[in-house]
């Protein structure tokens, strides 16, 4: 499934190309990672310079670069599939509940808290929506998460279709340490 997902990616959504690379490749004739598969590594190195070498690559499905796996993550989230699609608001709130345990389980368990809480629901045709809230200061408990989670779906009720799945998210994380240092500060 990866080289035919390549395949048919448009340049704009490969890492690394921004909208003024996507125009410059558009220009050449370059919309979809097929069209950069099909280019000489000489050609995507003249036209591109250093990064002509990576976008050659990566429209092959090769990425060279060094995983991290110890990046500072930003968000924590859960979602969740429904076999039988929601239509009711209580019944809504209460699928968000089991998503709501595992990210404050996870903020308690890493000391991390975080501004803003997403929403995401995806209908039974496949659209999605999501909604975000940012607060002035963190997140400090989950009953505020839950709060402000059926908040955000409240909001949006009712919905013209069906909901398929639906997804809670707390990002602009900060960890407690780092909290105090910054109220210390003030």
């Amino acid at each position: 499934m990866g080289p035919a997902f390549v395949e048919a990616l448009p340049v704009g959504k490969f890492h690394g190309i921004g909208p003024a690379t996507s125009a410059k490749m558009n220009s050449l004739g370059l919309h979809t990672g097929l069209d950069m598969r099909n280019q000489s590594l000489e050609f995507m190195q003249a036209n591109f310079g250093k990064a002509g070498s990576y976008y050659y690559w990566i429209s092959r499905g090769v990425d060279n670069r060094e995983v991290r796996s110890d990046r500072i993550r930003k968000s924590v989230g859960a979602e969740n599939t429904f076999f039988n699609d929601l239509t009711d608001f209580k019944t809504m709130v209460a699928e968000l509940q089991p998503l709501i345990d595992k990210i404050w389980l996870h903020c308690e368990d890493k000391g991390a808290r975080g501004r803003t809480v997403t929403l995401k629901v995806k209908f039974n045709d496949f659209k999605m929506i999501t909604r975000s809230r940012s607060v002035p200061v963190a997140v400090s408990s989950r009953a505020d998460l839950e709060r402000l989670s059926v908040a955000l779906l409240q909001n949006e009720m009712p919905f013209s279709k069906p909901v398929r799945l639906l997804g809670v998210s707390v990002s602009s994380l900060q960890d407690n340490e780092a909290e105090l240092e910054l109220g210390l500060s003030i």
